[in-house]
């Protein structure tokens, strides 16, 4: 079978070479099977590759254990990064290979990324930092081609941190998959239920989903518990330094300069 998207000969039901759909593959959200190289369902518009709305990584619309999954993050975490290592491979292999995407960084081939020794998470952060670099540069083809597998890689990470799930309520924003952001974010605020990261990614999710109400009470969390927060200088806090200064100002602009 030819990939209709890199022309590339290949087998299954994802192109090993670009990850596009090569047939057969049902939407998860309406069931609908889009045409082979569809990387959306023409009929609902959900991410191929990406789990529905409302439904748990790791369930189908049963509640049941979807082991297709189970078995990629057990495959994962018992050292076989067959999947992610795919995903790595794509995102960081020289331009100058046939099909290859254009880089949105410094040039970095596969050759200088040691699969063998990169953890599951590890390979999730060089995908985030993959697709959040070509959301800022405007390149939605970088975007579209990176975000399933970002985020898949991200599901499959076991008992991901506050961080990690900070990184899936943006990944799933920028996806437009505003319920399974807030999700993520609730994730995080049921153990630190005054997380800023957890907090600003609510509130941004609850914007994108039209709650303003509900926005402006978790911002008005947000700015009380500010300060005692930051005062904890937690690694995560520094790392999104810029966007918790936006969400300051967003917090503000919202309440009415409080």
């Amino acid at each position: 079978m030819r990939c209709p998207s890199c022309g590339q000969d290949g087998s299954g039901r994802f192109c090993s070479n670009c990850g596009v759909a090569l047939g057969g593959v049902a939407c998860t959200e309406c069931g609908h099977e889009p045409p082979p190289g569809a990387r959306f369902c023409n009929q609902c518009g959900t991410p191929l590759g990406v789990v529905a709305r409302g439904k748990d990584a790791y369930t189908g619309a049963t509640g049941q254990p979807n082991r297709a999954l189970r078995n990629v993050a057990g495959a994962v975490l018992a050292g076989s990064v067959l999947v992610v290592a795919l995903a790595v491979y794509l995102a960081f292999r020289p331009s100058g290979e046939a099909g290859a995407p254009s880089p949105t960084g410094p040039a970095t081939g596969v050759s200088s990324v040691d699969l063998s020794t990169m953890t599951p998470r590890e390979a999730a952060d060089r995908l985030f930092n993959r697709v959040m670099t070509a959301a800022e540069a405007g390149d939605a083809g970088e975007v579209r081609n990176f975000l399933p597998m970002a985020i898949r890689a991200h599901e499959i990470v076991s008992d991901l941190d506050a961080d990690g799930r900070f990184h899936l309520v943006l990944l799933k924003l920028q996806g437009s998959l505003s319920e399974d952001a807030l999700a993520s974010a609730r994730q995080i605020l049921r153990e630190h239920p005054n997380h800023l990261l957890g907090l600003a990614g609510a509130a941004d999710a609850l914007l994108a989903l039209g709650d303003s109400s509900g926005a402006r009470a978790t911002y008005r969390q947000w700015l009380g518990v500010y300060d005692s927060e930051m005062a904890k200088d937690l690694p995560e806090y520094r790392d999104h330094g810029e966007y918790l200064r936006n969400a300051r100002g967003t917090a503000e602009v919202l309440l009415g300069g409080a």
